[in-house]
């Protein structure tokens, strides 16, 4: 089994993921094919809308903005919830310009039911 900070690895990885074939495999493998994320007043369920939701934060924040992603450590699980915080880079260096948490549901498998995603700054 996955540690709770792999995943947490693994989920922010999707978001920087430049290759569209690659971000999409790398969304089957989080998510159940009804997997739902959840982030403000948006919600994505299913692959097409997952894959679409984040397609569009990697526009905006790592194409279009040169910003990446990364995981923070001392992700947590328990039971089939895992949580962590992730920051908001720009570009190559240290300079955090948000930081969000996440709240992950898992099935048995530990692929993603339910992520409710926290902006925090």
């Amino acid at each position: 089994m996955n540690t709770a900070q792999d995943l947490a690895a693994r989920y922010v990885a999707v978001w920087n993921e430049t290759d569209v074939n690659a971000r999409r495999t790398a969304i089957t493998g989080l998510w159940r094919p009804d997997g739902r994320h959840f982030v403000k007043e948006r919600e994505a369920a299913g692959y097409a809308a997952l894959e679409l939701r984040v397609t569009g934060s990697h526009e905006k924040n790592v194409r279009d903005n040169g910003n990446r992603f990364r995981a923070r450590p001392g992700a947590q699980r328990l039971r089939d919830v895992v949580t962590f915080t992730w920051e908001m880079l720009r570009g190559d260096s240290e300079t955090v310009v948000a930081v969000g948490l996440e709240f992950l549901v898992l099935d048995a498998d530990a692929r993603i039911v339910t992520d409710y995603q926290f902006i925090i700054t």
